[in-house]
């Protein structure tokens, strides 16, 4: 059985995203988890050589608990389009380049599509997938994933989220991830499904 988080617990968020950081800052402080960044701590970012969302979490979090001796809790997630056979998928990031251009990514996600004809109405069918990994200084670890099903449109619309939040529409939404406000964004997303199946294996129940 996988060792609870107590109240109070300084938790490393192992990760260089800021978008990614937020997210997960977010969703823990109710849980009374005290959240540094890797980047605060200065932690070097691991290479990324997993060939899934779990494989690349694990390894991120382990990096960062053993190096902060500290509880680390990763993220591996991306973009996985049905017409491209899953891709950007793990190399989500990869595609917007070393400046991170996700403007740049998400227009090589749309020409991809238009390459193959995919761009018919409502749109390519599309997900995102996250991946949670709490790892411990003692090496130990424990995995919890999420997704979240919908269609991708273009041009991007929307400035809030991160990433490519602004070409996604989730089932049953009208606006993109990339419109909505955080709230509403974190009832429905990967990240928050991953991270509910955490809450429930690792972190006590009661909230602030």
């Amino acid at each position: 059985m996988m060792r609870r988080l107590q109240r109070g617990t300084r938790l490393v968020v192992a990760s260089h995203n800021p978008g990614k950081v937020r997210e997960i800052h977010d969703l823990v402080a109710p849980y009374g988890l005290s959240a540094v960044s890797a980047a605060e701590l200065d932690l070097p970012e691991p290479e990324e050589t997993g060939s899934t969302f779990e494989a690349n979490a694990k390894l991120k979090a382990l990096a960062a608990a053993t190096r902060a001796n500290l509880p680390a809790l990763s993220d591996d997630s991306g973009l996985e389009v049905e017409v491209l056979d899953g891709a950007p998928g793990i190399y989500s990031a990869r595609w917007a380049g070393p400046s991170k251009d996700f403007k740049l990514a998400m227009q090589w996600v749309a020409d991809e599509v238009g390459e193959r004809v995919g761009w018919v109405p409502p749109g390519p069918r599309a997900n995102f997938t996250a991946v949670l990994c709490l790892a411990w200084p003692d090496g130990t670890s424990e995995a919890f994933e999420g997704k979240v099903y919908g269609h991708l449109v273009w041009p991007p619309r929307g400035t809030k989220g991160f990433g490519y939040d602004p070409m996604f529409v989730a089932d049953g939404e009208t606006f993109t991830f990339g419109e909505m406000e955080p709230a509403a964004k974190h009832a429905i997303s990967h990240r928050a499904r991953a991270f509910a199946k955490f809450v429930a294996a690792c972190l006590d129940s009661a909230r602030d």
